[in-house]
Formats: C-alpha cells, sequence, structure tokens
C-alpha cells in the first residue's frame, strides 16, 4: 500500500478512534496521544490551560504586522459574516470558529497537533484506564441512527438482551434520530448504578424498550485470540508451539493483562517462542508502552524523548522482564506510535524480530491540554527516538522481515505475517545457538 495513502487513511482512522471506540459507550480508545489525532495520544497528561497575554509594546507609527493582530478581528469577520453573506442560512458561529480553530493547527503542519471539541473530549477523557461506567456495548452511525456494532461480554447491554444490529430510537423517552455517536454516549453512559431507558428496533423489525442499570465496564487491551480463531503455520496445521498475544492499544491496563497472559501462556508448557500482534494498533499511553516493553527486557534502551529544547529523557528497562522466549512483533502500516515503541524496542536491543508492512511513522509525544469551553487541544511536546537513536516521525520501524500481500492471498484469506512470523520462531528454537 502506499505510504501516503496509508497515513492518510490512518489519519481518518484516528480521527474517528473516539467516536467508534466510544466503543463501549464510554471507553475506548484514548490512543495516547499517541497516534493521531490522537485523539490519538501517546502520552496523556491533562492539565488546566494557562493563558496568558504579551504586553503590546508597539509604538503607535510601527506598521501593523500579522503577529500584532488583534484577536478581536475573527469575531469581526464573523460578525460581517452574519449581517452581509449571500447565504444566510450557511452562518454557525460555532462551526466557523471552530474552522478557524482548526485552521490554526493546520498552519503548524503538524498533523498530530489538534483541536477535540467539548462533546468529543467529554466522551473520550477517561478512556485510557481500560475501564469507564457505562453499558457496555460498541456502536456506530447508520442511516441517521446509532446502532449497537454488538455488546461486550458479560455486560449490562448483553445481559439485557441488546443484540448486533440494534437500532437505537431513543434514549430515556428522546428521540434519537439524527444523533452522532457521541451525542449518544454521552446520554446513554453515566454513573454505575444508575439506570437509562433505550428504545431500540431489532432487526426483526420488532420494537423494545428496555432499562440498563449502568455497571463499571473493564475493556481488555489485550488479547489472545489469533484471526480465524486458530494460530495456524502455512501448511494450515495449529501452531501450538508458538503463543499468539494481540495488543489493541495501550491503556493503563495493559502492562498488568500482558503479563498475566504471558504467564498464561509459558504454564501451558508448549509454548516456545511468542508472536506479540500490534497490527492496527494506533498507540496508548507512553508510560504503560515503555512498561510493556520492559516486560520483555533484562536492560538496555526502550526509547529516548527529545523536547524542544533539547532535553533527553531517557526511558531504561528495569529488570522488570516476565519472559525469555523468542518473540516476533507483527505490525503494518497502521501500527503507529506506542505500537512503534514497542517494536523497536524489541528490534534494537535484539530482544526480537519484526515481521510485517513498515509502521505509519508517528514519532511524536502529544499532551492534551484541557480548554474552558471543555474541549481540548492535544500539543505535540517531544520527539521519540529508538534506542538506536532513529528518527521514527515520517520514516515508520522498518520489518526485519517485510511482508507483502498478494490480491490473492486476501482472497484466500492467507495471513502471510503470521506464517512468516511463526517460520522464522521455528527456527530460532531449532538453532543451537537460540538463545534469548
Amino acid at each position: 500500500m502506499n505510504s501516503n495513502v496509508a497515513r492518510t487513511a490512518l489519519v481518518g482512522v484516528l480521527s474517528v478512534v473516539i467516536a467508534v471506540l466510544l466503543i463501549a459507550l464510554g471507553f475506548l480508545a484514548r490512543v495516547v496521544v499517541e497516534g493521531d489525532p490522537e485523539v490519538v495520544r501517546e502520552v496523556i497528561e491533562v492539565t488546566p490551560t494557562a493563558v496568558a497575554a504579551d504586553a503590546d509594546t508597539r509604538d503607535d507609527d510601527t506598521p501593523a504586522t500579522i503577529s500584532d493582530i488583534d484577536p478581536t478581528l475573527l469575531e469581526e469577520i464573523v460578525n460581517i459574516l452574519e449581517d452581509e453573506f449571500v447565504e444566510p442560512d450557511r452562518i454557525d458561529r460555532q462551526l466557523l470558529y471552530e474552522g478557524a480553530i482548526n485552521g490554526l493547527f493546520q498552519a503548524l503542519g503538524d498533523p498530530h497537533s489538534v483541536y477535540i471539541d467539548p462533546q468529543t473530549f467529554a466522551v473520550s477523557r477517561d478512556d485510557f484506564s481500560g475501564a469507564f461506567e457505562g453499558i457496555g456495548a460498541t456502536v456506530s452511525r447508520q442511516d441517521n441512527y446509532v446502532v449497537i456494532v454488538r455488546p461486550l461480554p458479560n455486560t449490562p447491554a448483553e445481559r439485557a438482551g441488546l443484540r448486533a444490529g440494534d437500532v437505537i430510537l431513543a434514549v430515556d423517552g428522546e428521540d434519537a434520530e439524527g444523533w452522532s455517536v457521541e451525542k449518544a454516549v454521552l446520554r446513554i453512559r453515566g454513573r454505575r448504578g444508575t439506570p437509562v431507558d433505550l428504545t431500540v428496533r431489532h432487526t426483526d423489525g420488532t420494537e423494545e424498550t428496555v432499562t440498563i442499570v449502568r455497571d463499571n465496564i473493564l475493556v481488555a487491551s489485550v488479547d489472545n485470540a489469533p484471526p480465524g480463531g486458530v494460530l495456524r503455520d502455512s501448511a494450515g496445521d495449529e501452531a501450538t508451539d508458538i503463543g499468539y498475544i494481540r495488543i489493541r492499544n495501550f491503556t493503563a491496563r495493559t502492562p498488568d493483562e500482558l503479563s498475566e497472559m504471558i504467564e498464561q501462556l509459558e504454564g501451558s508448557g508448549t509454548v516456545g517462542a511468542i508472536i506479540i500482534d500490534v497490527r492496527s494498533n494506533p498507540g496508548g499511553l507512553l508510560t504503560e508502552t515503555a512498561e510493556t516493553a520492559d516486560l520483555f527486557l533484562d536492560g538496555g534502551t526502550i526509547l529516548v524523548s527529545v523536547d524542544r529544547s533539547g532535553t533527553e529523557q531517557v526511558y531504561q528497562a528495569d529488570g522488570r522482564m516476565v519472559t525469555d522466549l523468542p518473540i516476533a512483533i507483527i505490525q503494518d502500516e497502521f501500527s503507529a506510535s506506542g505500537s512503534e515503541v514497542l517494536a523497536a524496542a524489541i528490534q534494537e536491543n535484539g530482544r526480537g524480530i519484526v515481521v510485517g508492512a513498515t509502521s505509519f511513522g508517528k514519532g511524536t509525544v502529544n499532551q492534551a491540554r484541557a480548554l474552558s469551553n471543555g474541549g481540548a487541544v492535544y500539543v505535540s511536546i517531544a520527539r521519540w527516538l529508538t534506542p538506536d537513536r532513529n528518527i521514527i516521525e515520517g520514516r515508520g520501524v522498518i520489518p526485519d522481515i517485510e511482508v507483502t500481500l498478494t490480491a490473492d492471498d486476501i482472497e484466500a484469506d492467507r495471513d502471510l505475517a503470521v506464517y512468516r512470523a511463526i517460520e522464522a520462531l521455528r527456527a530460532m528454537l531449532s538453532s543451537p545457538a537460540q538463545g534469548s
């Protein structure tokens, strides 16, 4: 896939991550100021915004420059448009102001610094905790309504009988036609123990109103379900000698979830190596990403963060390693930020190999700054480098074993990256000098 096309696609995906990973009517994807609109994010530290105004020291007879533009000029322009624009119905002050704000960030030329409107930020700000208070259902927008994509297992939504394809017609008696995903999530989520009435239309056309009591919903960022449900090699045989773990994004719970899953794999007694799949992983919390890499390293550098003044912060492995089994990271062109931190740390410390396509190339650390209107801005505050001080921004992590899918592979549902990873790991296991 062309890298520019991939980048454009990922930016789009990351832009709606919060909406989709609202997935859970309340949680999910705070990608660490890390993926991209980071809404996608890599580090998330929400702190109040400090507003400062510089004194105007310009002499009265000094010609005005661009930097001297009065901030009230924007309001002046909007007032003129309201009074004189030929199509008055198109004048929406809120949209115009947000457009101007977005223009500020576009002028920076940094796709990772963005403005997040209040509704979206309210829904997403707690997502990286790996838990939220709500009903537990993945939702999306379809035909002017918000639709249940699937209820999460063992959640109030599942117990209430919600099913994939259910159309949300009303929330607490209020017509939900035309609602955005964000608005629906804000209305449906709420404090644990409180009820919400959902009127839904099932796929068979029947309608009903169900009362669901909200609860604390845990959303795992890690799972061990390989594509197709069973890990198989290129011959089609089940690969019981290889463990498989998928990291979907990096939340506050990822290191503990991953450590527990590795312990289970090693406890089986049959697994001699592990595949870590970070395909389409847009990132997550920076500290937790470093802690995740630390689980595989007995020493060495994980990453280097360099701020605007050139000051470096070096993240070192501190001996938390929980396994010395051979590791293969599988990535694709949509693996970004935190997933790139992990892949580079494993690769450049000689701890394992990287298989797949060159990753997205998001090497920027972002910080969320809350705004007075309830929204936020994500600001790029540092660049990060790999252990060998390679730049990731715009470059990505280059795999040790490159995998390119053909149309026939896709048609036949062949997962070549998994096949190559299994082959490489088995070669390591059969080598007398395998080591860790």
